[in-house]
């Protein structure tokens, strides 16, 4: 079973910053390669998720508070905590695809996906004519 995944964006809607109202990830990113990643996932019918910053491996059924959290500013603590939840919600999967732009690829994902231990299951794509 594979699933697809990439990282979140700085860029969403503000229309839920001061709102409490929760939302699904293809609600709240605008970013166009986020955008443009959820649009063909749901084309092609396949499973994917957003690795978030906050909230770790967010599948699009879930719903999440609108949020503001900068890779740069993830502590120790918090990056165990996220490495826990990627390895727990994405155990199950025989492979992980990961879309990401090599020259906006933060060091916070690149650490995250070389610690994890299901980093064995993990490949690394750009072109999302990938997603099948």
């Amino acid at each position: 079973m594979r699933i697809y995944l990439t990282h979140c964006s700085a860029k969403k809607d503000d229309t839920f910053c001061r709102s409490t109202e929760k939302v699904a990830p293809d609600k709240l990113y605008l970013a166009t390669p986020t955008k443009r990643f959820m649009i063909q996932c749901k084309k092609r019918g396949v499973r994917w998720a957003i690795f978030s910053d906050k909230y770790g491996v967010w599948f699009p059924e879930e719903k999440h508070e609108w949020y503001d959290k900068d890779p740069d500013t993830v502590s120790d603590q918090e990056f165990n905590k996220l490495v826990r939840d990627f390895e727990e919600k994405l155990a199950n999967f025989d492979e992980i695809w990961f879309y990401y732009n090599p020259g906006r690829f933060h060091p916070l994902y690149k650490r995250l996906l070389n610690e994890v231990s299901l980093k064995g299951k993990i490949t690394l794509f750009t072109h999302k004519n990938l997603i099948i």
